[in-house]
């Protein structure tokens, strides 16, 4: 009982510790935003996506090792015998993987919509893989059976067996996958935004990762602005200079550590330009390599990335305006700032001054947009909040700006029949931009443009024909290996149920089964056979030597000797 209860706790821990590898596995598009808001919760950056990735996968192999071992001991007839060193790695890995599991679920909920979204890529992939697993497991089932006495324990291990098989053979009725459609129906490809210009080629909100940018050719850039020291996307300081910052402190992207110490916790609007000169805004960037690639920087983009400072609005723009459009995002100054009632004007001037068209800049943020829409008519109005296609149109909105686990296919198409654009966002890996494209999204916002830019189609597209025909082939091939298999491993019962050897005893049909086995059943069988054999030649003796008072002759009985000792020999 107690080797029964580790086997369910070993398949039970690798089970769990598939699901945690997937799941670490495919939110590897999320890894910075990840450690970023590690940094926030914590105080300081470090990569924490890297260490978790090499846990779960050791676990994971540990794991599937030991289950491995496990099914060889039970192949053999023999119990699985856990090491207690093994056991206690048993425990520990099922603790460890629950902890962290629960640890991300609560404080990291949303990543787990990916899950759902990475198996419209990889469940036709994983239904083969699981389907060949399955399918290999039948020679073990059935030498299980075989080798079980009594019926209600076959009955039991094959109709649980069989349920799992059909159940698997069905589950593409439940796959959904924008990227199984015929190739007349893709779209255009996805026009591509920099996050916060290139952030993988230089440093994020510098003039640098704008140029980066342009020379990817990419669609637009999106850029935090902020007025000197305004919070997380946009910062206002005292003296009205819109400038490019993402978090509420300038502590992860600059120095201010070691130019102002005492101000390192401090807004960033709570500085003036003239401070905000003095510090670099590009040394962060090779010191902590958020996107590891750092190293990969020619000798002079290296020097030119440790030379960046705080970049302006302004200067930006320069840049954009002549290539490509911009989406602006800010949050709001508080109301003891000496520019909060004259922010948004400040910002919508110092756009206008830059000579960039109206049309290629996409406003983003919720406040005042009536006013925007007064002074910059032509800005194209984006809103971050999902809401009904008409009572978006009512309000002006016409380009949404949303994360891509909160969209729907569904969505999509309901929004483009409104003639509403959707911009996605932070979508670096190129299964998931594959997967976008099928699904009909107009644009996204990357960190990994250059990466991007060079997919050419779709990491897979496959028509629905297609797709059944590969089902149904792999079902069937599965299906004919499974009940050769069970005829194999069963062949002598089989013939004693139609009644051929109808002679045998339970112990020969088992013994049959389980021939080329060397294991402990095997010589239990051998010796009930033999105490079989013995029991009944007695009986056979003692109707001989009734006989012989008969006159019949005793022959017989010497000759079941010689068999009698001839078995126990063996």
């Amino acid at each position: 009982q107690w080797e029964r209860l580790w086997f369910l706790i070993l398949t039970f821990t690798f089970f769990l510790t598939l699901v945690w590898f997937y799941f670490w596995w495919e939110v590897h598009n999320d890894y910075n935003e990840i450690n970023w808001y590690l940094y926030n919760r914590m105080g300081y950056w470090s990569d924490w996506s890297i260490p978790i990735l090499v846990t779960a996968a050791a676990g994971f192999l540990y794991i599937t090792a030991l289950l491995i071992l496990a099914l060889c001991h039970i192949a053999v007839g023999q119990q699985m015998n856990l090491h207690w060193l093994h056991k206690i790695g048993l425990m520990a890995t099922l603790v460890v993987t629950v902890v962290t599991m629960s640890s991300i679920a609560q404080l990291w909920d949303d990543e787990w919509e990916m899950v759902v979204i990475s198996m419209q890529a990889t469940a036709p992939f994983l239904h083969i893989g699981a389907l060949a697993a399955v399918t290999a497991l039948s020679w073990l089932i059935a030498g299980q059976f075989a080798r079980m006495e009594k019926a209600t324990s076959q009955m039991l291990i094959f109709t649980a067996y069989f349920a799992i098989v059909v159940a698997l053979y069905l589950v593409p009725l439940t796959v959904s996958s924008p990227c199984i459609m015929e190739k007349k129906d893709l779209g255009p490809k996805p026009a591509i935004i920099g996050h916060r210009g290139a952030p993988m080629l230089a440093p994020e909100n510098t003039l640098m990762s704008f140029q980066k940018a342009v020379e990817q050719k990419i669609h637009g850039v999106q850029a935090d602005v902020a007025i000197r020291q305004v919070c997380v996307t946009v910062c206002f300081n005292y003296d009205g200079v819109p400038f490019l910052m993402h978090d509420k402190t300038l502590r992860r992207t600059t120095n201010v550590e070691e130019v102002f110490p005492e101000l390192a916790y401090e807004h960033s609007y709570m500085f003036n330009w003239t401070d905000l000169e003095r510090l670099n805004a590009g040394k962060w960037f090779l010191r902590s390599d958020p996107f590891w690639t750092a190293g990969s920087l020619s000798g002079s983009d290296y020097l030119e990335a440790a030379n960046q400072s705080v970049c302006k609005l302004a200067d930006m723009l320069q840049i954009a305006k002549d290539n490509m459009s911009v989406i602006l995002n800010f949050q709001d100054l508080p109301r003891d700032h000496p520019y909060y009632s004259t922010y948004i004007n400040i910002t919508l001037q110092t756009i206008l001054d830059s000579g960039i068209q109206q049309q290629a800049v996409m406003w983003l943020p919720n406040t005042e947009r009536q006013l925007v829409r007064q002074i910059a008519p032509g800005f194209q109005q984006t809103s971050d909040i999902k809401a009904d296609a008409e009572r978006l149109r009512d309000k002006g909105i016409k380009q949404l700006n949303l994360r891509y686990t909160k969209v729907t296919s569904e969505d999509i198409r309901e929004y483009a029949a409104a003639n509403l654009s959707v911009n996605l966002y932070i979508v670096n890996e190129p299964w998931l931009y594959s997967i976008l494209w099928c699904a009909g999204v107009q644009s996204v916002t990357s960190d990994s443009s250059q990466i991007l830019s060079k997919v050419p189609f779709p990491v897979w597209l496959m028509p629905p024909h297609e797709y059944n025909l590969i089902w149904i082939t792999a079902d069937l091939i599965s299906f004919t290996i499974i009940v050769g298999v069970f005829i194999f491993q069963n062949y002598h019962m089989i013939r004693w149920r139609l009644g051929s050897i109808r002679t045998y005893n339970p112990e020969q049909i088992m013994l049959s089964a389980a021939v080329r086995r060397s294991s402990r059943d095997v010589k239990i069988m051998k010796e009930k056979l033999i105490f079989s054999e013995i029991n009944n030649g007695m009986e056979n003796a003692d109707e001989l030597s009734l006989c012989s008072e008969n006159g019949y002759s005793n022959e017989g009985i010497a000759s079941l000797d010689r068999r009698d000792m001839k078995l126990r020999m063996d």
